[in-house]
């Protein structure tokens, strides 16, 4: 059975504080209850409660008032990285009942519309498992408590989240780890149907992981596989996979958790003795097969030919989605800037990211830039100019944060710190959004992460740039109709003729001010509420918004007289 979310048929979109919004909900539900929340919704262009002193603009240039007609829409990519693996993120545990995982996942998705997030990153493909049905691969064991076991309660998790992340108004990119066969913490026996019994010769040990071979052309075939079948099959806006590529070195066969050493290390390796990756046998084949590459650079075509094979495949399925890689952040020895220093994904991973930017594999990159801007050996904005210089084709660079650092630890980030990293990403013109890891944080509110983020970054609602690359024909503006209520501006619109529209773009006007909301295509019935001061929307423009960010002509729907 899939649970379908049945799209309500009103919407309020309040201009007053975000404490005031309320979402008018008319039809039912198969599903637990699960409204769009009320801070959700929408939000005003201006926070709640004054902003302290240095706090950022929102995205895009201030531009001088018109009464006649609103300014651009903000512009700006805002994702979470939710987590499956080891239940870092969702569900919390292993095994729960399908009411208490979708609970858990409402409330993650409840959290980013209102804190004006607009896009959520779910794991899906933890270790060659996956949380939906698949004929590929077995239900993963974070989800169900033993890998293979399909849930009790039958039923789709991804589509869950697709449809409840689209009703309000949330992109949802689906998560691949494209090589990891085992996660250190799991628990449970391979099931049948897992890679590492169907094809155990392309599985390696290394530590406490088993890994998929990337010389193997059978193993980067199944994960190829595995991303084309969701793509195929779900209506994700992109596919995203992360920095596993060959794994994170280690200096003992039981070691676990090398990604953290490399994280905070100055150099590469610490001094230790590296295990080498056990790919004798793939390597020994390609030289007998006449290869003339050394072993790292045959290993980097190895994860190249993947990458190619991936972007082009999603091309031919779904012209729309777009295809997203998040490397680790240092780029590659010989090209760093002067004081940069660090682990070396190149030497390491084998993941020639420059390369990939540089042939337009991907549509955007989301370097992950997990170190404070003062931190001057891997300093943040540095880096993130860095891969700017690399983006030849004008790819999407959207950098991940480090917001899961805001904890006690010795290294722990201050809330201020993203917000300044933030900032930083909207001083430089090629940089239109950014991606926290991890939505726990933000979950937590740990130490006001999130309140500092709604009343300085986040004040209002923002469109994903537009990726004009995969297309940039812009939809019919809608069709509106607007009439006055007794509490507020009753909007009713529809899609004109031609290509889908994933979401509306709403300007109301109170006194000398525009504000702007977002409401998914889904809902096209809204009431702008007076506001706190009894005030009503002056003027109301609209416009239709597709999946790839372009924006119909605007439509002005009403004007009080």
């Amino acid at each position: 059975m899939v649970l379908v979310f049945n799209a309500k048929k009103r919407l309020t979109l309040s201009a007053g504080v975000a404490a005031g919004l309320a979402a008018l909900l008319d039809g039912c539900s198969s599903t637990p209850t699960a409204p769009v929340p009320d801070a959700g919704v929408t939000t005003p262009a201006r926070p709640a409660v004054p902003a302290p002193a240095g706090s950022l603009p929102a995205p895009g240039p201030a531009v001088a008032f018109d009464p006649t007609m609103p300014p651009a829409a903000p512009r700006e990519f805002r994702a979470a990285w939710v987590s499956t693996v080891a239940n870092i993120d969702w569900p919390s545990r292993s095994n729960l009942s399908m009411a208490k995982q979708q609970t858990e996942a409402l409330a993650i998705l409840d959290r980013a519309r209102a804190l004006n997030l607009n896009a959520i990153v779910l794991q899906v493909r933890p270790s060659a498992d996956a949380i939906y049905p698949s004929a590929l691969e077995p239900w993963s064991e974070f989800l169900t408590g033993q890998q293979g076991r399909a849930p009790a309660q039958p039923w789709d998790p991804l589509q869950f989240w697709i449809e409840q992340a689209h009703a309000r108004g949330l992109e949802l990119h689906a998560w691949f780890n494209p090589y990891r066969a085992r996660h250190a913490t799991a628990k449970s026996p391979l099931a049948a149907n897992h890679i590492g019994r169907r094809l155990p010769e392309v599985i390696k040990p290394y530590g406490r992981y088993l890994w998929m071979d990337p010389g193997e052309t059978a193993a980067s075939q199944h994960t190829l596989d595995v991303v084309l079948d969701v793509v195929r099959r779900y209506d994700i806006d992109g596919v995203h996979i992360d920095d596993y590529f060959y794994p994170y070195p280690i200096d003992t066969p039981n070691a676990a958790g090398p990604e953290g050493v490399a994280l905070d290390a100055s150099t590469s390796s610490g001094g230790k003795q590296e295990l080498e990756f056990p790919d004798q046998l793939s390597w020994q084949r390609y030289l007998l097969s006449g290869g003339t590459l050394d072993r790292a650079h045959w290993r980097r075509q190895n994860v190249n030919a993947l990458i190619e094979a991936m972007y082009l495949g999603i091309r031919k399925e779904k012209s729309w989605v777009r295809f997203g890689i998040s490397p680790f952040g240092i780029g590659r020895p010989d090209r760093r800037p002067a004081g940069i220093v660090g682990f070396s994904q190149y030497d390491k991973l084998y993941a020639d990211a420059e390369l990939w930017l540089a042939n337009g594999w991907l549509d955007y990159l989301a370097p992950q830039l997990y170190w404070p801007v003062a931190q001057a050996p891997q300093a943040f904005d540095v880096l993130l100019d860095y891969w700017l210089a690399q983006n030849t084709h004008a790819r999407h660079v959207w950098p991940g944060l480090y917001t899961s650092r805001i904890d006690n630890s010795a290294k722990a980030f201050a809330p201020e710190e993203i917000v300044k990293q933030i900032g930083v990403t909207r001083s430089r013109s090629g940089v239109r959004g950014h991606l926290h890891f991890s939505i726990a944080a933000l979950m937590e509110n740990r130490k006001g992460i999130s309140d500092q983020l709604k009343t300085q970054a986040y004040q209002t609602a923002a469109l994903t740039p537009p990726t004009p690359w995969l297309g940039s024909d812009a939809p019919a503006a809608p069709q509106a109709a607007a009439r006055r209520d007794s509490n507020g501006v009753a909007v009713k619109l529809s899609a004109g003729a031609g290509k889908p529209v994933a979401h509306y773009a709403i300007w109301s006007r109170y006194g000398n001010e525009w504000r702007f909301a977002v409401a998914p295509a889904s809902r096209p019935v809204l009431l702008l509420a007076d506001d706190a001061a009894g005030a009503a929307a002056q003027s109301v423009v609209v416009s239709a918004v597709d999946r790839l960010g372009n924006e119909s002509e605007r439509v002005q729907v009403y004007t009080r007289s």
